[in-house]
């Protein structure tokens, strides 16, 4: 008996819910009896599948005519009892990699994308640690604050959501998401789940489970949580700030020298962020709305100055031991694909790596001061991250052109909405 097999058995297993992110970072799979996965040689699902607006339009120009299947194949490491399965059913959950006929990577998959950033940097010899910050807002049913007022970094806004949060706690850890701190942020309602760092395709599994956990559970409890990266005009945005460090085959952390000092890598990882990440901006806000966030005086960074402790940069190097030297990414959104996000920032450091790019000096002022240098709009993005062909080979072109013209489509349905201020300002006053 596999080992498949005898784990199904033993947690009495009745369904294998088939899991993969889409490009937008939503779940899509099937649901199978247990007998019938066990007797399938093998998952089948359509390409187009990954390709879906978020309103779930599939996109099936960006696909070959025929629309060919895709494998899906299993990665054990994910296996686990799905949170909640009701109906007397335990349900295990179990996310895939998605392959062609020949068993190769689907070039534009997000656990692809990463998987392939990721293989370069093994080449090397060398292995990213990171650890996300997951912001995000718990609201009443209807979309609105719980609370009356803004209480910022209050210890007591979680308590009012005592039941919430311990049964949160459950889902972490029987879904193995190593979540760590919690905390009440700056906004009327947000809160921050810290995730203890490892290996980046395991954080990003840890963060695509917990996003989709966090909105059925409150929705279970007659609340909404939101990973919008700023649902509220006057208050904070939620961002996912990845901290990343390098470490080799032993776990030493490549970024200081054996005395301490920062090593030359160091700088030059530095160097690879501050020259690309402006290009790779389309993987870490990827909405519309991700932009509105990025602004001056709001916790959230409009360049890629770094600084020492210093949260007004797009780039923060935390004050800390030569052993945890690591540099914190604030540029994401919350609504951001994990994996992208993920595998956007290690490309960029990657590059600056091998073409030894000095960073600027550090700055111990505001950055606010300094010029914008981010795009400003999904627009922007697209156009800049087409630009950037250092970027292409490593995330992949056909996964460049794919997510390019995917986020074309959501921004021509965006750019035909009308909002409500155009209404209430222009439909009498114009």
């Amino acid at each position: 008996m596999s080992d498949l097999q005898q784990w199904l058995s033993a947690q009495r297993i009745s369904h294998i819910e088939c899991l993969f992110p889409d490009l937008n970072g939503q779940a899509r799979g099937k649901l199978i009896p247990c007998h019938s996965y066990l007797d399938s040689a093998e998952q089948r699902f359509p390409q187009v599948s990954l390709i879906q607006t978020l309103d779930g339009d599939p996109q099936q120009q960006l696909v070959a005519d025929s629309d060919p299947d895709m494998r899906l194949r299993a990665d054990p490491r994910t296996l686990c009892l799905k949170p909640d399965s009701g109906n007397g059913q335990r349900i295990a959950q179990l996310i895939h990699d998605c392959v062609d006929s020949d068993g190769e990577p689907i070039p534009f998959a997000p656990r692809s994308v990463l998987q392939r950033v990721l293989a370069a940097y093994r080449q090397r010899g060398w292995q990213p640690v990171v650890a996300p910050e997951i912001e995000f807002y718990l609201l009443a049913a209807d979309g609105q604050p719980v609370n009356t007022t803004r209480q910022p970094y209050s210890v007591d806004q979680a308590p009012a959501h005592a039941a919430f949060f311990a049964e949160l706690e459950q889902l972490c850890a029987q879904q193995h998401i190593a979540s760590d701190t919690m905390l009440g942020e700056v906004g009327n309602g947000q809160f921050e789940i810290n995730l203890q760092h490892g290996d980046a395709l395991a954080l990003a599994d840890q963060v695509f489970l917990f996003k989709r956990s966090a909105k059925t559970l409150a929705a279970r409890h007659g609340l909404l949580a939101t990973f919008m990266a700023k649902p509220f005009a006057d208050d904070a945005g939620s961002a996912m700030h990845i901290h990343q460090s390098l470490v080799d085959a032993h776990g030493h952390n490549l970024f200081s020298l054996p005395d301490g000092s920062a090593a030359p890598r160091f700088g030059h990882y530095l160097g690879g962020l501050q020259r690309y990440l402006p290009a790779a901006m389309l993987l870490l806000a990827a909405n519309p709305n991700a932009y509105r966030r990025l602004s001056p005086h709001s916790a959230a960074p409009i360049n890629v100055e770094w600084g020492i402790d210093n949260r007004s940069c797009g780039l923060r190097v935390p004050d800390s031991t030569p052993a945890a030297r690591r540099v914190e990414n604030r540029l994401p959104g919350m609504d951001c694909n994990p994996y992208l996000a993920m595998a956007a920032t290690l490309a960029c450091g990657l590059l600056g790596m091998e073409q030894a790019i000095a960073p600027s000096a550090p700055l111990s002022g505001s950055a606010y001061g300094m010029a914008a240098t981010l795009p400003a709009s999904l627009p922007q993005a697209i156009a800049a991250l087409r630009d950037e062909p250092a970027l292409h080979p490593l995330l992949h072109p056909q996964f460049v052109a794919s997510f390019c013209a995917l986020k074309e489509v959501e921004w021509q349905t965006f750019a035909r909405t009308i909002t409500p201020w155009e209404r209430q300002q222009l439909l009498q006053q114009a």
